[in-house]
């Protein structure tokens, strides 16, 4: 026990007559700071919360100080072990609620755009084009109808190896097509 423990164990002695408000300086002066660190790892370093939960876990030890066992390690014990029950409660009164946000403006209210998507629609419908035709064939058997490459080679009546070089070298030749035209 550091220096401090003296006197808090004078301060927390049942026959010593002190106030509750005492007990609770007390335990604040001897287990804040570190309980605050304890604290924080618990609620993911969000300070806050921690000096939220420390100070509840005092307020719960003024409230109960005629029951609290004085023994400084027992207090210390019982000051974590509410804290992290505050902390635990808190978790999941947080999942049991929807989380809550601000109302955006009106006027930044984002309306989908759909001009993008039509734009990369052309851009990819024009590369493909640029394909041959098996390789064309390939890559909308397998990707748009989402064929397997068995199920594909047998449509087509080729080996499965074709499908995939088929494949293989559309795609290539799309990337570079794609890239090309930005």
């Amino acid at each position: 026990m550091g220096r401090h423990s003296r006197s808090l164990r004078t301060v927390v002695e049942p026959e010593s007559g002190t106030g509750h408000e005492e007990l609770a300086a007390a335990l604040y002066q001897e287990f804040g700071r570190p309980l605050l660190a304890f604290v924080l790892t618990l609620t993911a370093g969000d300070r806050q919360w921690a000096e939220d939960v420390v100070q509840e876990t005092l307020i719960r030890a003024w409230r109960n100080a005629d029951k609290l066992d004085r023994e400084p390690e027992m207090l210390r014990a019982w000051l974590y072990t509410v804290a992290r029950r505050i902390v635990i409660d808190g978790w999941r009164s947080r999942q049991a609620r929807p989380q809550e946000v601000e109302e955006a403006e009106p006027d930044s209210v984002g309306v989908p755009d759909e001009s993008d998507r039509t734009l990369a629609a052309m851009v990819v419908y024009e590369a493909l084009g640029n394909l041959s035709p098996e390789q064309r064939e390939a890559v909308l058997q397998t990707y748009i109808r989402d064929r397997t490459v068995n199920e594909v080679a047998i449509s087509l009546g080729i080996p499965p190896g074709t499908v995939k070089s088929r494949i293989y070298h559309a795609v290539r030749a799309l990337r570079r097509a794609l890239r090309d035209r930005g």
